[in-house]
């Protein structure tokens, strides 16, 4: 009986680790996400960095290149690098090539 919780309790949580993995790192286009959006979906990246995101879009203009981000002040290439495949430009365009 006890045995049998356990491996109850450890199936359930397994569950809930690959739901959750599943759920972050979410593709986002940056060029209309807000900077919550933009923080739930990005990896390393929090609302401070994806507020100068949203912030830098709002005064240059559309990203036209992934690798534009690291011209945001807190994005580094190695942030862009990570969330490559994540990262949308367009609503049907992954930036997921360099």
């Amino acid at each position: 009986m006890k045995n049998m919780s356990i491996k109850s309790l450890i199936t359930f949580l397994a569950a809930a680790l690959f739901s959750i993995s599943a759920w972050a790192w979410q593709p986002v286009n940056v060029n209309v996400a807000t900077a919550e959006e933009i923080a739930e979906s990005l990896k390393g990246v929090g609302i401070s960095k994806a507020e100068a995101i949203v912030s830098y879009r709002n005064e240059n203009g559309k990203f036209k290149h992934v690798d534009e981000l690291v011209n945001v002040k807190g994005i580094g290439i190695r942030t862009v690098d990570t969330n490559r495949e994540f990262i949308r430009l367009e609503n049907s365009e992954l930036a997921a090539s360099k």
